[in-house]
């Protein structure tokens, strides 16, 4: 440990005498930190690492967060979170399926904050890179020398006309709720047949498979239940295809036409009328507008970059931070870093991708941190959607998000039905993340996938 201090004192005082350069230009912050992140999501700063972070996006920050503190020591780095609990997400499809309970999705909050970690249990409301600090909603600054954004997503339920006063009642429900993902269950269970309604939006949106995979255990649990014959399966999708990525696309629409699963490219839901159980969807390819009765209706809701961010200078024309691809560097503020969620970069918003970007985004912030003029690590795009398509069914899709090209871990054509890869999601996956990625040991599968490279087929 007494190693470690002794090298990074002379970061402490580089950043210090950015520190003081600040302050000629602003109101002197409540505190600083060596390295500082926030969003409703992570940061570090210049006398301490600080991240803030959104409970979507925990895992963004610890992954960072534990790493840099592990190395700077106590009161170098603050994580900025408001919530009393952080959620595994991707364990959301499985609750609304009705194959996981919804306790194992989540921990307080305090029992994943890096122990030599500050936690700031406040939220960040303004941005400020031109003096290095962030402003809090209790009105306090906090100063860093090194920012990591990590705020993930927001979702906008307002932007759905009768959205808000319909979700979790008489049969609409959505799996991006804390709330209503509990109840989506209980609707399959209860449903008796008729129109069965599945949406996704034409936004951005994080985890872009999880629309399509609650189609499939849905339809599969109408048949286990001996309603199906009674039941039309509709998907509308804002989307022109079923799956970005032709490759794992073909394989899952061929699967909606043996399953009966009508899909409805470029359908958005613009309104529902829940008096008369009725949804509205604009077609985006003739602007006509459709109404379709339902009798149960999941709703993907439409989502964008947290409003703090999009009102800051760290954001692009379309709202999210503005970071080179390849390193997750602020393209102007050299010392602000962004990954997840609310990075701008053009690859699936999922977990899997977070991993990568995570073990990029560290290399090259420790060297900017040392002084080094090292060769910056690249992310290359990976990213993961396990589709599932069934209670023993996962189709495995890995890919660049960049090029589009499979970057596949095992030696098979993970395009077939696998209950070992459903497994592996299911069970094994989950406690990689607790153990491993909010540990800040765990930054993806690329070394297995050299590892099992011999082994693959050309």
């Amino acid at each position: 440990m007494q190693a470690v201090r002794s090298r990074f004192s002379t970061i402490a005082r580089r950043s210090f005498v950015t520190e003081s350069k600040a302050a000629s230009a602003a109101a002197a912050p409540d505190k600083k930190y060596k390295l500082g992140g926030n969003g409703v999501a992570c940061g570090m700063a210049a006398k301490t690492m600080t991240s803030e972070c959104s409970r979507d996006t925990m895992s963004v920050l610890n992954t960072v967060s534990s790493t840099l503190s592990n190395m700077l020591g106590r009161d170098q780095v603050a994580v900025i979170d408001p919530a009393n609990y952080h959620y595994y997400q991707p364990l959301w499809t499985y609750v609304g399926g009705g194959l996981k309970d919804f306790s194992e999705s989540l921990r307080p909050m305090a029992s994943v904050v890096p122990e030599k970690a500050d936690w700031i249990q406040q939220r960040v409301t303004k941005l400020d890179p031109d003096n290095n600090q962030v402003t809090l909603n209790n009105g306090q600054t906090v100063g860093y020398d090194y920012l990591v954004v990590a705020a993930g997503i927001q979702i906008n339920w307002d932007q759905i006309k009768g959205l808000q006063e319909s979700l979790g009642k008489d049969g609409v429900t959505s799996n991006y709720s804390p709330d209503s993902v509990q109840k989506t269950y209980k609707f399959i269970q209860e449903f008796k047949g008729g129109n069965a309604v599945f949406t996704l939006p034409n936004t951005p949106l994080k985890c872009p498979g999880a629309p399509t995979k609650i189609v499939f255990l849905a339809e599969e649990a109408f048949r286990n239940l001996g309603v199906r014959d009674k039941t039309k399966v509709i998907y509308n999708t804002s989307l022109g295809k079923i799956f970005g990525i032709d490759h794992y696309g073909h394989v899952l629409q061929k699967l909606a036409n043996e399953r009966g699963i009508q899909v409805n490219f470029q359908h958005e839901l613009i309104e529902i009328k829940p008096e008369d159980r009725k949804a509205i969807f604009r077609n985006n390819a003739n602007k006509e507008l459709k109404t379709f009765d339902y009798d149960f209706l999941h709703v993907a809701p439409p989502q964008g970059p947290p409003t703090f961010i999009k009102q800051s200078p760290l954001a692009d024309a379309s709202g999210f931070v503005d970071v080179n691809k390849d390193t997750l560097r602020h393209k102007k503020y050299k010392n602000v870093y962004s990954l997840g969620d609310c990075a701008n970069l053009p690859t699936s918003k999922t977990a899997a991708a977070i991993t990568a970007e995570s073990g990029v985004l560290k290399t090259n912030l420790i060297a900017d941190m040392e002084g080094k003029k090292a060769v910056d690590a690249v992310y290359d795009g990976y990213t993961s959607c396990p589709l599932i398509v069934g209670r023993d069914q996962l189709i495995l899709a890995e890919f660049s998000g960049y090029t589009g090209t499979p970057l596949e871990t095992f030696p098979v054509d993970q395009r077939q039905l696998s209950s070992i890869a459903q497994y592996l999601n299911k069970e094994l996956i989950p406690s990689i993340y607790w153990n491993g990625l909010l540990k800040g040991t765990w930054t993806g599968p690329s070394t297995f996938r050299k590892a099992m490279s011999p082994f693959r087929s050309a």
